[in-house]
């Protein structure tokens, strides 16, 4: 995608959530929009507005948040009030399987916490990537049902595990899943989502074994395979520090990193951390300084040991250190 293009990174979030989804709509069918505003005026259902007027927005994965209090099992609506108590602007509703999108529109809308963003964590075991066919096409509608429940609750895209590198060659893999990401872009296109890749440790576009100076070429290379403004990077900062430099793959990435996870790592002793804690010697001034320079705007989200509310508060203002926001 061309940066300077209408629908670059930033003219994107420079719309904010409803203007992106406005945006998308415009190109889509007549019928969607018809569908839409007739769902809308039937059950007077609507999304929260975005927050807005930051560069960087902070947010926390809806599993870090405590589903007890004491014997007590908390509801959804509960859970969500306690990231905006604890001061994020929003939260990634990273629990999307578990709920229909009415569910999660209701939610959102009456804990008055944002939701911007939808994952399935089935990914990891229902893969894109799997030789079985029937196994693609349920991973497949588990993608398609985030991209939904996205949208119902006001979000602007979906993160993805994209499959496993055990499932068989590089570029064989690489291109199951790319077949059936193909598949949902209309639908992401029509919803106004992105569909995001997450780098993670499941031995795909980065070499699993080897030394930490490896570069996010792999990685670029597969985003641009789909010359689609709906697909992009949810960057995970802490994940591949321990195979490369991240202020380096920040720049490399560029207008494809439209969505941070942000948790510390320890290369010394080989395990994630606190973020900003004495362990964490990832170099957040190098990471700040490439974000400015690529003019980053949009979310970034915990993913780290979360707890009640005092701990997702410790969390948030561990982000804002690392983060400089």
């Amino acid at each position: 995608m061309n940066p300077s293009s209408p629908l670059s990174r930033r003219h994107f979030f420079s719309l904010g959530s409803a203007g992106a989804v406005a945006a998308s709509l415009a190109q889509a069918p007549s019928l969607t929009q018809a569908a839409d505003a007739a769902a809308v005026a039937s059950t007077g259902k609507t999304i929260l507005p975005a927050p807005s007027g930051r560069r960087v927005l902070l947010s926390c994965k809806l599993g870090m948040i405590a589903k007890k209090a004491g014997d007590r099992d908390l509801t959804l609506v509960e859970r969500l009030k306690m990231a905006g108590e604890a001061g994020f602007d929003g939260v990634d509703f990273d629990e999307a399987g578990r709920f229909t999108t009415d569910e999660a529109r209701d939610a959102v809308k009456e804990s008055g916490v944002f939701a911007h963003n939808a994952i399935n964590h089935d990914h990891w075991k229902v893969r894109l990537t799997d030789p079985d066919a029937k196994v693609r096409e349920q991973a497949r509608a588990n993608m398609d049902h985030c991209l939904r429940v996205s949208h119902a609750a006001g979000g602007s895209g979906i993160l993805i595990v994209v499959g496993k590198g055990s499932d068989g060659p590089a570029e064989e893999i690489e291109e199951r899943c790319r077949q059936e990401i193909k598949k949902s872009i209309p639908l992401a296109a029509s919803l106004g989502q992105r569909i995001l890749f997450e780098n993670v440790w499941n031995q795909m576009m980065y070499d699993h074994d080897a030394g930490p100076e490896q570069t996010a070429d792999r990685f670029v290379k597969f985003v641009d395979s789909f010359n689609s403004p709906w697909v992009g990077m949810y960057y995970d900062i802490g994940n591949h520090w321990k195979y490369g430099q991240p202020a380096a793959w920040v720049k490399a990435f560029g207008f494809r990193a439209v969505k941070l996870d942000i948790k510390g790592f320890s290369r010394k002793q080989g395990k994630f951390v606190d973020i900003t804690s004495p362990d964490d010697d990832l170099p957040w001034n190098e990471v700040r300084d490439a974000l400015a320079e690529i003019g980053f705007t949009g979310w970034a989200t915990a993913e780290v040991k979360g707890g009640d509310v005092a701990r997702l508060t410790e969390v948030r203002k561990q982000m804002q250190q690392a983060l400089g926001v």
